[in-house]
């Protein structure tokens, strides 16, 4: 499987790091603690030795650790870093359908709804799984349309996630459910109400990512009849 070249820009797009420069052969991203999307250096060609180094270093002096994400092309990257000792952390696949597939069904009454900006039940939810105030800063730079989930099961809140839009693709991000509502169809309510909000955006595509060991988030998106269209990793010194 080859990955399309604009689902990383999608990624870029939609979960903005805080600062973006060129080193180089080398993008580097300022995450300010927002997680590896926003803060994972990128190759745009060939890179050396040095030019690793000196991304080191400039990751150091942010204050964050040499991280690399490795993309379809990168084998000679991926290499490199291999032998100057980085160890692989969280594969990812992306998953994409039309919108409109998953606007079939009608969601239950007032089960999931669309708000921005986030309310503070949201972000308690989001905090109970280890998305916190810098992730949330995130979502905040965003640029264009976007929007944050939120679910409930039996009138109590349920989960909360987060969707942006860039170059026409609506792509879900940070979707938590409360341990206490899980399996009770949350996730899939949840990412069919992305959906009618991105039809409703004029998006054509609905997308996300997912690292490859939550198997039943995986589980989830490819019962929903979406398409495992890409995936990247990540390199990082333990």
């Amino acid at each position: 499987m080859k990955t399309d070249p604009r689902y990383y820009a999608v990624v870029d797009g939609t979960w903005p790091p805080a600062s973006k420069r060129e080193l180089g052969p080398i993008t580097l991203r300022e995450g300010q603690g927002g997680g590896s999307r926003v803060s994972a250096a990128t190759a745009n060609g060939p890179v050396s030795g040095d030019d690793i180094a000196a991304a080191e270093a400039e990751m150091q002096a942010m204050g964050q650790d040499p991280l690399f994400m490795i993309r379809d092309g990168d084998a000679a990257l991926d290499a490199q870093l291999e032998a100057r000792g980085y160890e692989v952390k969280d594969p990812v696949n992306i998953w994409s359908c039309p919108p409109a597939q998953l606007t079939d069904v009608a969601i239950p009454r007032v089960t999931t709804f669309c708000v921005w900006e986030p309310l503070e039940i949201q972000r308690e939810t989001w905090a109970t799984g280890g998305i916190g105030p810098e992730r949330v800063a995130v979502m905040e730079r965003a640029a264009g349309p976007k929007t944050a989930l939120l679910g409930r099961y039996n009138d109590k809140p349920a989960g909360a996630g987060f969707v942006a839009i860039h170059d026409g693709v609506a792509m879900v991000h940070a979707l938590e459910i409360l341990p206490h509502q899980r399996r009770r169809g949350m996730g899939a309510w949840m990412v069919r109400q992305a959906a009618f909000w991105a039809v409703e955006q004029g998006a054509k595509e609905l997308a996300l990512v997912c690292t490859k060991a939550n198997a039943g988030a995986n589980g989830l998106y490819a019962s929903l009849g979406m398409d495992l269209v890409g995936q990247y990793h990540y390199r990082h010194k333990p």
